[in-house]
């Protein structure tokens, strides 16, 4: 029998999703429609085998999510292995190395202690653009926890008109002042123009507060089920009134928001961190 006349297993539909997210957006919209549909159509296919075979077809239970937390360790992995694919191999302890010809050997103790790995599992992606610094060193919790007050030492450079030209905070200068809320008091400012934007609270004693201001736009991601598969897609409002649908490599809907935000970092990084996501079931 001709290999192409064979059922796809297992392993190759999951080769087959995963090369979903290379595909270009326009491409990947109505390719990840066809996708589900090839997979409720296999759950039907298989739910009547069992049928006929005097089987029962497993039931639906509370324990869904397990089965949600295993698809997403698998997307996970695969994410990882990609990374060190392309950058070689980061095991544990083990300095960067150049990409290999043959796929690098891991074992339990490079999954247990790898940072990338845990980074990973945690919904993280390193940011496509460099963070803030805090007293020079990467300053990525500002940006990815929305924690409430944050103390600082601050200070708004003026120009000659006495115009903000931008804030220095916590020794790095790289902080653009959007508005100026109150004289000399509160201001709106944000990192390099993108990211996250802030609001400034300044005292007469040049000790500050920053404070991450709320979400102003709202975003829909949309829950698809179907063959009890779940997906999601982000419904990402283009120019002309268009929209366009960004499907979400996740399997629970944390990791849709995780994995949202970080296509907001990527394509839009001026929009990163402003912008609230809503679930709707379809």
């Amino acid at each position: 029998m001709d290999n192409q006349d064979k059922a796809l297993d297992d392993d190759e539909l999951a080769i087959i999703a995963d090369r979903l997210a290379d595909l270009p957006p326009d491409t990947a919209e109505w390719v990840d429609r066809l996708w589900r549909e090839v997979l409720r159509l296999r759950a039907q296919v298989n739910s009547a085998s069992l049928s006929t075979s005097g089987q029962q077809p497993p039931e639906t239970t509370e324990d869904s999510e397990l089965d949600e937390r295993v698809a997403q360790v698998a997307l996970d992995t695969a994410e990882w292995l990609k990374t060190l694919w392309n950058v070689g191999y980061m095991g544990a302890g083990s300095f960067r190395a150049e990409p290999r010809t043959n796929f690098p050997n891991i074992d339990l103790e490079d999954v247990r202690r790898s940072s990338l790995f845990a980074r990973i599992r945690q919904g993280k992606h390193a940011l496509p653009f460099p963070p803030p610094t805090r007293q020079g060193l990467p300053w990525h919790e500002l940006v990815e926890d929305a924690a409430d007050r944050i103390p600082v030492n601050a200070e708004v450079i003026r120009d000659e008109a006495g115009v903000p030209l931008g804030a220095i905070i916590e020794g790095c200068a790289d902080w653009d002042v959007l508005a100026e809320v109150s004289d000399n008091r509160e201001f709106i400012v944000q990192h390099q123009s993108k990211g996250p934007k802030y609001r400034l609270t300044i005292d007469d004693t040049f000790l500050a507060n920053l404070h991450r201001e709320p979400p102003q736009t709202v975003c829909t991601i949309h829950l698809h089920s179907h063959g009890g598969l779940s997906s999601y897609t982000l419904d990402w409002p283009a120019k002309n009134g268009r929209h366009q649908m960004v499907p979400l490599r996740a399997a629970t809907w944390g990791r849709a928001i995780a994995e949202a935000d970080y296509w907001l970092a990527t394509t839009h990084p001026e929009m990163y961190g402003q912008v609230r996501f809503d679930k709707r079931v379809d």
